[in-house]
C-alpha cells in the first residue's frame, strides 16, 4: 500500500506538471477586433500584398509569382521561350497544357492569394480610426491598383473568373459560406472594376515617394500615378481602345517621371534596384527576401555564374533573329567554355552529336536576370519589371499606328527604344503599311520584352498567336497545336473546377 500511495502521488506530480506544460499563459489574441488598429497595421497589410508578387508561398519559395508562374504561362507558352526538361513545365513550354497542369494550377492561386490579400485589407483598413484621411486613400489607392494588377493577370490567362472584392469579405464575415459556388463574372464587368480602381489609385496615390509623408522614406517599388495609369493603358491595348491608349500614353509622358535607362544591360544589373525606367516592378533583396531567379534562369556550367539550371531558355532560332549590332543579342550566354572544359555552343543546322571538346546548348540561357556581376549565391536579389516606360513609348507607336497608320511619331517612338540598343533604326514612315509597321512593332516588342510576361499577349492582340506558335512547335518537331478558338485562354485549374462546377472547360480544349 506504501508503494501504490507513492506511485499514485508521484503519477499525480507528473499530471499537474504536464497539465502545466500544455497550457502556456496567453498574452494576447489576435482578432477581427483587434487586429487592424495602428498606422503600422496598414503598412503592414499593404507590404503582405506586394509581397505577393515575388514570394507568393513564403520567404525563400522558388517559384514566384511574376519570376515563376507568369513566365510560365506567358513567354513559355509562345515562340520566345522554351524549356527542355520535361514534366508540367516541358508541356506547357511544347504548348501541350492541360487542365490537371502544375503551373496552371499555381497560376492560378497564387494570383488569386493577391487579390484575397488586398480584399481583406480593403475590408479591415477603412475601419482603424487613427489614419487621416490621406493615409487611407494612399493604402487604398496602392491595395486597388495591386488588386486590378492581380485581375488583369487573371482574365489575361483564364478569360471569365470570379469577381471576389472587399465585399465579398464582408458577406462571408457576416454569413459564412465555405462551400458556395461562386460563379464567374464576365470579363467586361471585371474590366470595369479594374478601370474604376485604377482610376481611384491614380488620381489619391503620388507621382513619387521623395517626400511622402505617409511613409518615412523613399519607397521605390511602391504604387505611383505613372504605375496606376501604366496599368490601365495595358487594360485598353488588351481591348484596343486605341484612342484611349494614345490620350493615356500622352498623360504618362507628361508626368516627366520616366525616361530609358541609358544602358540595357545595366537596366537588369542586380545592382539597379530601381532606376527611371522602371514604372512598377516587384522588388527583392539578397539580404532580405532574396528569390531564385539567377536559377532558373542562369546557364548551364558557366564559370562566371555557376550551378544554374538553365530552366527557362530562349530558342535558338529566336535568338538568331537578332541583328549583330543589337546589344539585346549579347543580353546571352550563347558561346562560352564551361567548368567542365567544354565549349557551349549553338548546335550547327541539322547537326546533332558535337565534335570533342564541345557542347550543344538545347536552348540559349539569358542574361536578363543572371547577371554574372549579380549574387554568387543561390539566393539573388533582381527586380523582376512589370512595366517599363519603354512598353509605354512601344504601346503609343502601335495606338498611333492602329488609328493613323504609319506616322513620323511611331517611327520615333520605336527608333527611341532601338537607339538604346545601337540596333538599326526604322526608316521613313512611308516606306510601311499599316500591317507592316505592325509586324515591325511585334518583332521589336519581342527582342525589347522577351521574358517580361508581354509575349503571349502581345501575339494574341495582333492576331498571331496560332500562326507563329505553330510554325515554331513545327521548327522544333512538335505537332502545330494551338487553335486560337480554343486556345484564347487557358483551361481553368482541374482542382477549381472540382470546387466549383461553375467552371467549365468545355469549349477549352
Amino acid at each position: 500500500m506504501k508503494y501504490i500511495s507513492i506511485l499514485s502521488l508521484l503519477m499525480l506530480c507528473l499530471t499537474v506538471s504536464c497539465e502545466s506544460l500544455i497550457e502556456p499563459k496567453v498574452y494576447s489574441i489576435l482578432t477581427d477586433a483587434n487586429a487592424f488598429q495602428s498606422k503600422d497595421d496598414a503598412i503592414a497589410a499593404v507590404n503582405a500584398a506586394y509581397s505577393r508578387l515575388k514570394q507568393p508561398s513564403g520567404s525563400n519559395d522558388s517559384w514566384m509569382y511574376y519570376a515563376g508562374f507568369q513566365v510560365t504561362i506567358t513567354d513559355l507558352t509562345t515562340d520566345v521561350g522554351h524549356a527542355s526538361s520535361g514534366g508540367d513545365v516541358g508541356l506547357m513550354s511544347n504548348a501541350n497544357w492541360g487542365p490537371s497542369n502544375t503551373y496552371l494550377a499555381y497560376a492560378w492561386q497564387h494570383q488569386y492569394k493577391l487579390v484575397s490579400d488586398v480584399n481583406n485589407a480593403l475590408y479591415y483598413i477603412p475601419k482603424i480610426e487613427a489614419l487621416t484621411e490621406k493615409e487611407q486613400a494612399q493604402f487604398l489607392g496602392e491595395l486597388k491598383f495591386l488588386r486590378s494588377l492581380g485581375y488583369y493577370d487573371l482574365t489575361n490567362a483564364f478569360g471569365a473568373v470570379p469577381l471576389m472584392t472587399e465585399d465579398s469579405v464582408a458577406k462571408n464575415i457576416q454569413s459564412p459560406a465555405y462551400e458556395a459556388r461562386v460563379p464567374v463574372t464576365e470579363i467586361s464587368q471585371i474590366n470595369a472594376k479594374i478601370i474604376s480602381d485604377l482610376e481611384y489609385a491614380a488620381a489619391n496615390l503620388p507621382l513619387n515617394y521623395t517626400s511622402s509623408t505617409v511613409y518615412k522614406t523613399n519607397d521605390v517599388g511602391r504604387a505611383t500615378k505613372g504605375s496606376a495609369l501604366a496599368l490601365l493603358c495595358k487594360l485598353y491595348m488588351r481591348e484596343k481602345q486605341w484612342q484611349k491608349v494614345a490620350d493615356i500614353t500622352q498623360q504618362i509622358m507628361d508626368l516627366k517621371q520616366y525616361a530609358l535607362y541609358p544602358s540595357y544591360s545595366q537596366l537588369f544589373a542586380e545592382s539597379n534596384k530601381w532606376c527611371s525606367e522602371n514604372i512598377f516592378s516587384a522588388l527583392s533583396n539578397n539580404l532580405l527576401d532574396a528569390t531564385e531567379m539567377m536559377n532558373h534562369f542562369g546557364p548551364l556550367n558557366n564559370t562566371e555564374v555557376t550551378d544554374r539550371w538553365q530552366y527557362f531558355g530562349i530558342p535558338w532560332r529566336f535568338w538568331n533573329t537578332f541583328e549583330k549590332n543589337d546589344e539585346r543579342r549579347e543580353m546571352f550566354f550563347y558561346d562560352y567554355v564551361g567548368t567542365d572544359g567544354l565549349r557551349y555552343v549553338q548546335p550547327p543546322a541539322g547537326v546533332i552529336n558535337p565534335p570533342a571538346g564541345f557542347y550543344y546548348l538545347p536552348d540559349v540561357a539569358s542574361k536578363k536576370y543572371a547577371d554574372p556581376k549579380g549574387s554568387t549565391t543561390y539566393l539573388d536579389g533582381h527586380v523582376f519589371p512589370i512595366i517599363r516606360y519603354a512598353d509605354i513609348l512601344m504601346c503609343r507607336a502601335e495606338a498611333l499606328n492602329e488609328l493613323n497608320g504609319p506616322n513620323a511619331e511611331s517611327i520615333q517612338l520605336i527608333n527611341q527604344v532601338k537607339a538604346r540598343s545601337k540596333a538599326t533604326l526604322l526608316g521613313a514612315a512611308g516606306t510601311f503599311t499599316k500591317d507592316g509597321l505592325r509586324d515591325q512593332i511585334l518583332t521589336e516588342r519581342g527582342w525589347e520584352f522577351f521574358f517580361e510576361c508581354k509575349r503571349r499577349e502581345d501575339l494574341i492582340r495582333m492576331g498571331k498567336y496560332q500562326s507563329m506558335v505553330n510554325t515554331y512547335l513545327t521548327a522544333i518537331g512538335q505537332p502545330a497545336r494551338i487553335d486560337i478558338n480554343k486556345h484564347r485562354y487557358f483551361p481553368y485549374p482541374q482542382a477549381q473546377v472540382d470546387l466549383n462546377p461553375n467552371l467549365s472547360n468545355s469549349d477549352r480544349q
